[in-house]
């Protein structure tokens, strides 16, 4: 996937992402974002096995959890910051529209995979991605994300099933260049 910078992608539940620029430092790429979080929504449950995350509050008030603690809040100036291999979700707690500054570190395959997921869910017209490309970028980037409010049974079997379903029809050509997955 080539990629000019910025890229901006945009889902139907609201959510704008633009990945400004990417900075070569020590210990890997980190990729540089702007988000704008329309209020109630934002991202599920998540983990990165092999990023930290920081997000800014610029204007509004963001609102996240880590798995397993109580929820949390941060508001204009504040910064959070997620460590790799913790689950954790944010969403607008406002009644405007939230608007973060960020980073990632190491970049690895985080352009190419949300901008799939994005497309995937405008393709469903909802938060659930289009369940073919769903199973296609789940099983393919295992080893570098994960979706902690998907049940070990959909994931061990359901998942990979869909993905043999949708490579036998060939649902995945439109994944041809995708990047190799990064192994830890």
């Amino acid at each position: 996937m080539d990629i000019t910078y910025p890229h901006i992608i945009e889902n139907c539940i609201g959510e704008k992402l633009i990945f400004l620029r990417v900075e070569n430092e020590p210990g890997g790429d980190k990729i540089i974002v702007e988000n704008y979080v329309s209020p109630g929504t934002g991202p599920v449950m998540h983990t990165h096995w092999l990023q930290d995350e920081a997000l800014t509050v610029k204007e509004g008030r963001l609102g996240y959890q880590v798995l397993g603690q109580p929820k949390q809040y941060a508001n204009k100036g504040e910064t959070v910051i997620f460590k790799k291999g913790t689950p954790h979700r944010f969403w607008n707690d406002g009644e405007d529209v939230l608007h973060c500054d960020g980073w990632l570190k190491p970049a690895n395959t985080i352009v190419f995979y949300l901008s799939s997921i994005y497309a995937a869910q405008n393709k469903s017209g909802k938060a659930q991605p289009e369940r073919f490309d769903a199973a296609y970028l789940i099983k393919r980037y295992s080893a570098e994300y994960d979706i902690a409010e998907i049940p070990g049974f959909v994931k061990k079997t359901i998942i990979p099933i869909t993905y043999y379903i949708g490579k036998l029809f060939g649902k995945y050509k439109h994944f041809k260049n995708a990047p190799e997955p990064v192994r830890n």
